[in-house]
């Protein structure tokens, strides 16, 4: 089995919460994360968001508005919240995934689009392994250009 040399580095580490601003505030007080640092609400995928970075690494902190929301259910089946999935950079996200097809790799659906695959999102072309690393799911992400930027600006705030 060949590794993968697709990957370019973390784009985000996303963690499942139950209470956001709890959490938030533990980052704050305990981890020195900026006192700057909002919650955003997500009406498409029903989600509350607060992203920060630790160094080099995004963090964005997820807690589901809807009972039945991919978080609360995430969180449900562990019995707690926690790293939900690691979002990594490729250069090109279709040569990516076939890559990781020829290794056994599936693909799942992307919960907050109800689409499978490559497809657009807020700051990239994204799509999700239906394979994970004990519990934690994985995430590709071909980062926008400029010009895909703007044109994909609609899909803010999913």
């Amino acid at each position: 089995m060949s590794t993968t040399s697709s990957i370019l580095g973390i784009k985000h580490m996303a963690f499942a919460v139950e209470d956001i601003e709890i959490t938030l505030d533990f980052y704050k007080k305990y981890l020195g994360v900026s006192e700057d640092v909002e919650v955003q609400d997500m009406p498409k995928s029903m989600t509350r968001v607060a992203v920060f970075n630790m160094g080099d690494i995004e963090y964005q902190l997820c807690q589901s508005q809807d009972p039945n929301g991919r978080f609360n259910k995430w969180i449900k089946k562990r019995g707690q919240g926690g790293l939900h999935h690691i979002c990594y950079v490729v250069k090109n996200l279709d040569d990516a995934i076939q890559e990781m097809k020829k290794n056994g790799a599936r693909l799942r659906i992307c919960e907050a689009c109800n689409v499978t695959g490559n497809h657009p999102h807020p700051e990239g072309f994204i799509a999700f392994l239906d394979n994970e690393a004990e519990g934690i799911e994985v995430e590709l992400m071909q980062i926008y250009t400029t010009q895909e930027l703007e044109k994909y600006k609609s899909y803010q705030g999913i």
